[in-house]
Order: C-alpha cells, then structure tokens, then sequence
C-alpha cells in the first residue's frame, strides 16, 4: 500500500486544486451563464476527486473501483468540453484554456495508470483513514 487515504493520492490532490481553479475562472462569467456554462463546469471539474475518492472505497471489489476511476476519467474528459467550450465564448485566453486542458489531460493519464496497475490499489485493502491523517 503506497497511501492511507484518497487525499494522499497525487491524481485527487490535482483534481482538487484544479477544480479551486475552475471555480475562480467562472466567477467572473456573465449572470445569463450561471444555471448552464458555469454549473456544467462546475460540476464536471468537481466531480473528477469526488469519483477518485469514490474509487478509493471500493478497492475491495477490482472492478468496481476501475469503473469509478473511468468515471472519473469521463468528467475529466468532459470538463475539457467544457473549457473548449468557454474559450470559445471568449470567457478565457487560448492560453490559458490550453494550460487547463494540458493539466486535465495529465489526470486522464495518471487515471488510466492507475487503472492499469488497478491490482496493487486493490490488494490487502485495509481500513481507511481517518479524515486527520491528510
């Protein structure tokens, strides 16, 4: 076992601190955006750590916790729709809209190595941690 927790997995710290990011961006999108650009990506960056640390407790059943890491994969993947998709109103820079999408791109990869070394996450799985030992 590499880590106690979910929150010590390198794929969820970065999850988190780009959902931080995601959120301070679209702050500043126009009020007509609230209920559907904002929310979407919202929600879509959000729901990337929340996935990994649901993965995290279903190591015991294998094929479970690849799933909710694909899932997690999915929202990573769709929030990259989404930043595309604020580019494209003009809400972001090129630049800045490529960054992003570079960082998502690197959460699909740790994603999919985790997938691939699926076992040694879910072999002697023991209690989890308690939320103070982050």
């Amino acid at each position: 076992m590499y880590v106690k927790s979910f929150r010590n997995l390198e794929v969820y710290k970065r999850a988190r601190e780009l959902s931080g990011v995601i959120f301070q961006i679209t702050s500043g999108f126009p009020k007509e955006e609230t209920y559907s650009l904002t929310d979407q990506v919202r929600r879509s960056s959000r729901s990337v750590g929340a996935q990994i640390a649901e993965a995290w407790g279903k190591r015991r059943y294998e094929k479970h916790f690849i799933s909710k890491l694909t899932d997690a994969d999915g929202e990573q993947l769709e929030t990259q729709h989404w930043i595309e998709t604020v580019m494209d109103c003009s809400y972001i820079s090129e630049e800045v809209a490529k960054d992003l999408l570079k960082q998502y791109a690197t959460i699909g990869k740790m994603l999919n190595s985790m997938m691939n070394k699926s076992e040694s996450f879910c072999n002697n799985v023991v209690n989890e941690a308690s939320p103070t030992d982050y």
